[in-house]
């Protein structure tokens, strides 16, 4: 391997005893000499502890009542050390050899201050689902990367995106006022400075189960977006665009969930 510069990893968690031992699994078996993992938990209930104490020799995690996702992102960044910094929700996975991926990205591109790659939909049972929307996020990423389009839709995958640590200097952490959307409103307040690069590779899963707040309430979060966006732009044109493309997207994932999810109807 090349150079490996030291990547921290983030895992907000409250209750996932379900998947968080996946997540955790997909992780370590990275084999990435300079990883530096963190876990902030909410005071799981569930069992969550007991994985967590399973691999207190080769993670960093605390457990205490905090404010919600948002906040626990945040501390787990001021309580990191490495130079880039990953987010992977405790039902989200990686893919094998993502952050020997990342590493190389960022070596050979020095002035790139965030990258994005590409992402799965995964169910609760690891199975890939809605692959019409991944290759509509994959389009958008490739074709249309910039800020105009951002505004018009989140086509960035959270799990796959990683950022030098000097954009939290420069930029602050996210806003713990948003509960849903605090990842898209983080890449707007970026990218109206610095563009995304782009990591052709796919580097993690994002899991849609019954529970997560993207399946439950699918609605709220595009609303969210929404109004985030318009805090960003002043035109008319892009905000009546964002504005179908919530209402034709919110039609997408209705008919999604009234078939179940199932594959063939993606």
């Amino acid at each position: 391997m090349r150079e490996a510069v030291k990547i921290s990893v983030i895992t907000p968690s409250y209750n996932q005893a379900q998947f968080i031992e996946r997540t955790i699994k997909s992780v370590l078996s990275q084999a990435y000499p300079c990883l530096e993992y963190i876990i902030v938990d909410g005071g799981s209930t569930d069992g969550t502890i007991s994985i967590l104490k399973k691999y207190s020799d080769r993670i960093k995690w605390v457990s205490e009542k905090d404010s919600g996702q948002t906040s626990a992102v945040n501390k787990g960044i001021k309580m990191s050390s490495g130079h880039i910094i990953g987010w992977l929700n405790s039902d989200d996975l990686y893919e094998q050899g993502a952050l020997e991926k990342v590493n190389a990205f960022f070596l050979d591109n020095p002035s790139c201050k965030w990258a994005t790659g590409l992402c799965r939909i995964i169910d609760a049972d690891d199975r890939e689902a809605r692959r019409y929307v991944k290759l509509y996020k994959n389009m958008l990423l490739r074709y249309f990367n910039g800020y105009n389009t951002l505004l018009t839709t989140n086509y960035i995958s959270q799990p796959a995106t990683f950022l030098r640590r000097e954009v939290f200097t420069e930029f602050g952490f996210f806003d713990e006022k948003e509960d849903r959307v605090m990842d898209y409103e983080y890449w707007l307040r970026i990218g109206a400075r610095y563009a995304p690069c782009r990591i052709n590779d796919y580097l993690a899963c994002f899991r849609v189960h019954a529970q997560s707040k993207t399946s439950g309430g699918f609605k709220k979060t595009f609303s969210d977006e929404l109004e985030v966006a318009r805090r960003y732009s002043k035109s008319g044109v892009i905000n009546t665009a964002h504005y179908a493309s919530c209402v034709c997207i919110c039609a997408v994932y209705s008919a999604l969930n009234a078939f179940g999810g199932k594959n063939k109807a993606e």
